[in-house]
């Protein structure tokens, strides 16, 4: 079966071309993947940073206030232990510088007190380095002896941690070179955390003394990367769930503007080619009386040869007019109520008035299925679509060969016409555009067949596809909605040509 070259009059051009160019001109489902994924992952990724910034300073500053609370109440238990004399803190007795100067102390016991604390200080668990500063910043105490003595001018934590008389936390990932205390005995894995616990006067005023603890917390670095893994995965699935969410609902968006615009374009391509087919009709309708009339005259003077070409002559002019007829009728608006169709009857009824044309060209017509098959429609507009189908077919096989129908239920509530050719068939390219108005690979053509067939079919909740190879033929199947309430008949046993 044949369709053809795409010309379409100006005005159903100008209609299709106002609707179709700036609509398709912007892509939004393409629009929409970039610019929602762009934000959904920037969205995720700042959420997923700041959460685990979060997890890790407020895990950082927990367990610094546990240890800065564990090493004051150490330092309390040891006071209290060595039954040192009421007013006595343990930040006075951390240098040993000032052993001499206590009054009520004697330097042993100041010794033993300050040495059985930072012995419970050493052996602190998962601790990298531990210092111990004076009120002037110097390092009177350091489990890496090379530290002892060194002052430690510009560190902005220890002077903060002595000015705000609070404990201070950081967490590192690394040493850092340029500070002088950060020299441990190993180096730290993953994650170290650095606390500056400060030691008070009785009054717990004034800072006498700072405790640095540097802390490579095993469990707690565990737990932090179960909270990355949890929070990134977390939001990875968070965000993908939203993106692919957000996109199937403009996909289908999109797939339903596409769909309106088809129909949009559809109209107005309708509403032109009937303005074109009513000016067409008026003008063929007298040349065709005409033609007919002076035939019926010449068939009262011509002799038994020339009768029958004159037959012919009527018989084309009659087929011409009803045509024409019909085109009008489908492009009016008609109403959508379906009506019950024998599909065989009209299938029948267009093989005979198509057989001349098929003995012709040498054509044989197979018909496999039942006798009778009541689908919804309507008997005009069925009539209308299977001239175009036998006509198409017919025309592609000049030389000759098989044009087969066969009608079968699908389902229960579907019937199927197929409809084959041995014909010329066509291209893939044509394939792709036989629905299209005004698409037709015929000479002369007009290409409104199969645009018609379909819109008459969907009209009636059914649908018609097409198959073709070149030099092979063409398949062309009308699915229908079988009518209701009708006896639908017996299946053929079988063929007739």
């Amino acid at each position: 079966m044949q369709m053809l070259d795409n010309e379409m009059p100006d005005k159903a051009s100008a209609a299709s071309s106002g609707f179709a160019a700036p609509l398709r001109e912007f892509n939004l489902l393409r629009w929409f993947s970039l610019i929602s994924l762009l934000i959904i992952a920037s969205v995720a990724g700042g959420l997923g940073y700041v959460s685990t910034r979060f997890v890790v300073r407020d895990s950082v500053e927990r367990d610094a206030m546990l240890t800065a609370q564990f090493i004051q109440a150490m330092a309390q238990a040891e006071v209290r232990h060595s039954q040192l004399p009421p007013g006595t803190t343990m930040g006075e007795l951390l240098d040993p510088r000032l052993d001499l100067q206590h009054l009520q102390v004697t330097p042993a016991l100041a010794e033993s007190t300050r040495v059985e604390f930072l012995d419970h200080v050493e052996h602190l668990p998962d601790t990298l380095l531990a210092n111990v500063y004076a009120r002037d910043r110097t390092i009177v105490w350091s489990t890496n002896p090379q530290l002892i003595g060194k002052r430690i001018e510009e560190d902005g934590d220890l002077e903060h941690a002595f000015r705000s008389r609070k404990a201070v936390s950081a967490s590192y990932h690394k040493a850092e070179e340029d500070r002088e205390e950060q020299k441990f005995l190993r180096e730290p894995e993953y994650l170290f955390i650095e606390n500056y616990i400060p030691l008070f006067d009785s009054q717990g005023e004034q800072v006498l003394s700072m405790v640095e603890i540097y802390k490579e917390p095993q469990d707690l670095i565990r737990r932090i990367q179960r909270g990355y893994v949890l929070i990134w995965a977390s939001t990875l699935v968070g965000g993908a769930l939203i993106y692919f969410g957000l996109f199937w609902i403009v996909r289908r968006a999109a797939l339903m503007l596409d769909q309106q615009q088809d129909r949009l374009v559809a109209s107005e391509t309708y509403g032109a080619l009937g303005e074109m087919s009513s000016a067409v009709a008026h003008s063929l309708r007298n040349p065709l009386a005409n033609i007919r009339s002076s035939a019926e005259l010449a068939q009262e003077i011509a002799n038994p040869t020339a009768q029958k070409n004159i037959n012919d002559i009527i018989g084309q002019v009659d087929r011409m007019s009803r045509w024409v007829r019909d085109l009008l009728v489908s492009l009016r608006p008609a109403s959508d109520e379906p009506e019950a169709v024998d599909l065989v009857a009209a299938i029948e009824d267009t093989h005979l008035a198509f057989a001349q044309q098929i003995a012709r060209n040498g054509v044989q017509f197979c018909y496999e299925g039942p006798e009778l098959q009541y689908v919804a429609s309507q008997p005009l507009q069925l009539t209308q679509i299977l001239n175009s189908l036998f006509s198409n077919a017919i025309e592609a096989m000049p030389a000759g060969g098989v044009l087969r129908a066969q009608v079968s239920v699908a389902d229960g509530q579907r019937a199927v016409m197929l409809l084959s050719d041995t014909g010329k068939g066509m291209s893939q390219q044509q394939e792709r555009m036989v629905f299209k108005p005004f698409f037709t690979t015929k000479q002369g053509g007009l290409g409104v067949g199969l645009a018609l067939a379909q819109r008459i079919m969907e009209r009636f909740g059914g649908s018609v596809s097409l198959s073709s190879r070149e030099e092979e033929g063409t398949r062309v199947s009308l699915t229908f909605n079988i009518a209701a309430g009708v006896d639908h008949g017996t299946e053929h046993p079988g063929s007739r040509g």
